[in-house]
């Protein structure tokens, strides 16, 4: 992790929603080998189980527009808002969007003014990539583009960005968002999970003929940038877009993967429109999108204005996450 920003006062207290999932515990952590001190807050105590004996919790129970704060906000100088309603599978909501809006605007405002109230510094959102849409084609994705956010996780974290802002302007809270792509790292969940199992199997992937390119963030890459927005004067009212640096494509993806976990890549050529009929005939269209498609960040803005580079690079952060992968099928 690279050393926090010397401008300004370093801050000493944080409060991290989400605390127990893939990227608050690794902030935790994170945060803690600085010398921070940290409360995490979960749902209910069932979910402190997964965190390091010792850390400080606060159970809030649901987060949305009810969410009782101010305990947990109590001495906190920056809060790190994870916290979200992500992606579900099996939707089973008859309005989808509301239920996002619900955790992930509503909660999320809820959270922002007890902030303010409270007298923390600084809020720090993790957003998501998505709010500036679903794919790039001959332009990477910038801050300054305008927001396409496409499905109805996207449109809640859009509109909590929008929120933050005024409430930013109306109370004084400082606030950054941070957009970050596809999250990879020891714990990881979802897609790259199953991509994982499967490049460990060597089954055959049909994708050798895929020629996009996409962003990605390592967990300990993440985590650094997480720390940095907290420190630095020039992340305040800021959105920044970070990634690795290097983008890959998903046959690229699949072969470093392959060497990670010592297995052979099994990659067969299959022409893409047949793989986008199947796929589409199987009611994964999605999924194909996010194989084959292209999903470009220029992180050089907020490189250049936290002056940070990824202490990680995408070797170190995959070999850590097949290392992770192996112990824990071992297990």
């Amino acid at each position: 992790m690279s050393a926090p920003s010397d401008e300004g006062a370093a801050a000493t207290t944080a409060l991290v929603t989400g605390a127990n999932g893939f990227v608050g515990r690794a902030l935790i952590d994170g945060l803690r080998r600085y010398g921070w001190q940290v409360r995490a807050a979960v749902r209910n105590p069932a979910a402190a189980a997964v965190l390091a004996p010792g850390t400080p919790v606060a159970v809030v129970g649901d987060v949305d527009g009810g969410t009782e704060w101010d305990d947990a906000l109590r001495g906190v100088d920056v809060v790190f808002h994870l916290a979200a309603r992500v992606h579900v599978m099996d939707e089973h909501a008859l309005d989808p969007l509301a239920e996002f809006r619900r955790v992930n605007t509503d909660g999320t405002l809820r959270l922002g003014r007890a902030a303010a109230a409270q007298g923390a510094r600084r809020l720090i959102y993790l957003s998501t990539i998505k709010v500036n849409g679903e794919r790039t084609s001959s332009e990477p994705f910038r801050a300054t583009d305008p927001a396409r956010p496409e499905d109805p996780y996207a449109v809640s974290k859009w509109e909590a960005e929008q929120g933050l802002r005024s409430l930013a302007s109306e109370t004084g809270l400082e606030v950054t968002v941070v957009r970050p792509p596809l999250v990879y790292g020891p714990g990881v969940k979802g897609n790259l999970l199953r991509l994982l199992a499967t490049v460990d199997r060597e089954a055959w992937l049909p994708l050798a003929r895929v020629r996009n390119a996409r962003s990605l963030i390592g967990l300990g890459n993440l985590v650094d940038v997480l720390v940095q927005c907290a420190n630095s004067p020039r992340a305040v009212n800021e959105t920044l877009l970070v990634s690795d640096g290097e983008d890959l494509s998903t046959p690229e993806l699949v072969r470093r993967l392959a060497g990670a976990l010592g297995r052979r890549p099994r990659l067969v050529a299959v022409p893409l429109i047949l793989l986008r009929v199947a796929a589409t005939l199987l009611g994964r269209g999605a999924e194909f999108e996010r194989l084959t498609g292209s999903l470009q960040i220029d992180a050089n803005e907020a490189r250049s204005r936290l002056a940070w580079a990824p202490p990680q690079t995408v070797e170190q952060g995959l070999a850590e996450t097949a290392e992770w992968f192996l112990a824990t099928k071992a297990d």
